[in-house]
């Protein structure tokens, strides 16, 4: 039996492989420059039908807290993300939200340009050299714990 992906199905395998093992453990967090700390936890099903787009490898869903809220990012079977909404550039600007493009690898500030790998956290482009402030994720094969 064969399995066939297409052109674009298979570059994004390559890229999330290839950023993974460059990654390695990505638990190795660090104090964010900018963005201040506020207290954050909360559990949810990530294989429940009510986060659907967490349901499959490469998804990723917005939720209240932090900042200005919380992306959650599936990269595999058992390792998620979790970064703040807010951009490291300009924060404290409630037009500056964070938000993942079409291509679901880059998370986007629409109002200043920056552009962030959704795989860490880390500037691709844009105003910013710093990465997005992170937030712990625990996870037991059922439910996520996404707590700083």
């Amino acid at each position: 039996m064969q399995i066939h992906f297409n052109g674009i199905v298979m570059k994004k395998l390559i890229f999330i492989l290839i950023a993974a093992v460059i990654c390695g453990s990505c638990n190795g967090r660090y104090e964010h420059e900018t963005i201040p700390n506020v207290d954050l936890r909360f559990t949810i099903y990530p294989n429940s039908t009510t986060y659907l787009n967490l349901n499959y490898y490469g998804g990723y869903e917005y939720f209240t807290g932090g900042v200005a809220g919380v992306i959650v990012y599936r990269l595999d079977e058992t390792t998620f993300f979790a970064y703040d909404r807010a951009c490291p550039h300009d924060w404290e600007n409630p037009d500056s939200w964070l938000w993942v493009d079409e291509s679901g690898i880059l998370i986007v500030d629409n109002h200043c340009g920056a552009k962030f790998s959704i795989l860490d956290g880390t500037p691709v482009s844009g105003p910013t050299s710093l990465p997005l402030k992170h937030y712990k994720c625990r996870y037991d094969g059922a439910s996520l714990l996404v707590y700083n």
